[in-house]
């Protein structure tokens, strides 16, 4: 193909057409082999996202978007459909989803939009209301999901208040499974606190996922300042401290 000064979404097919006739790698490739290759392209993205790199972000959406014509491309050579099928599906259910757009359904918030949105999902579908969620998730985001999804319909704890007594009652029950010594409790017991904390944030505005993110990146980079203090080396062991001047070199990790 020549070189353009721009290029259309035909001229990406018809690149996706002759990289499965020409080369071995794309012929190779199936439905199940660029699973694991498009999430780590999310997660790449996610990646540029979080560093507010646009660059990035430019390439590693067009790295997304090659994974999603490439799907189609395969789906097309099993007779199944093709690239037009997928945008033709997404436009029908984004203007069926958006009546307050595109009818005369009335909405006054953002918190009506999203109702909406859910009762439509499952409308025509016999599953239930969690059917959509994908079980592959990462559990955190999972959680904070199935929760949204149930209170949408109103299955969800009036205020915040009691969602604090669920989170005190939870811990009650972890630490009688505790003492108990029942391990296969205690770890049932400790998933519901951490499923009452994910759903306490979530009902205060704050993304679990992200919170812990941030704890994780700040842990990560204080105890590289203490690495970097202690000059941490292969034979390097921290029982040659005391737990005191270990705080001592860790809030100073903190303070800088």
């Amino acid at each position: 193909m020549n070189k353009k000064k721009y290029y259309s979404i035909d001229d990406l097919i018809e690149i996706m057409n002759d990289l499965r006739t020409k080369c071995p790698w794309d012929q190779k490739q199936t439905l199940d082999s660029l699973k694991k290759l498009t999430i780590e392209e999310t997660y790449e993205l996610i990646d540029a996202i979080d560093k507010k790199n646009f660059n990035e972000i430019k390439e590693e959406l067009g790295d997304l978007l090659l994974h999603i014509v490439f799907y189609s491309k395969i789906a097309s050579e099993k007779k199944k459909f093709d690239f037009n099928d997928v945008i033709k599906t997404l436009i029908e259910k984004l203007i069926y989803r958006h009546p307050h757009i595109y009818g005369d359904t009335l909405v006054k918030s953002i918190d009506e939009v999203k109702k909406n949105w859910e009762k439509l999902k499952i409308k025509n579908k016999k599953e239930g209301l969690l059917s959509g969620v994908p079980k592959n998730l990462p559990e955190l985001i999972k959680t904070n999901r199935v929760q949204e999804k149930v209170a949408s319909i109103g299955f969800d704890f009036p205020n915040v208040q009691t969602v604090i007594e669920k989170i005190k009652e939870e811990f009650d029950e972890f630490n009688s499974a505790l003492l108990s010594k029942d391990k296969l409790e205690a770890e049932e017991e400790f998933g519901d606190i951490l499923f009452s904390l994910i759903n306490y944030s979530r009902h205060i505005g704050i993304d679990s996922n992200e919170s812990l993110k941030k704890s994780t990146e700040k842990f990560i980079k204080r105890f590289k300042r203490v690495e970097k203090q202690l000059k941490i080396s292969e034979n390097f062991n921290f029982s040659n401290y005391s737990e005191e001047e270990l705080n001592l070199i860790w809030e100073q990790a903190k303070k800088e």
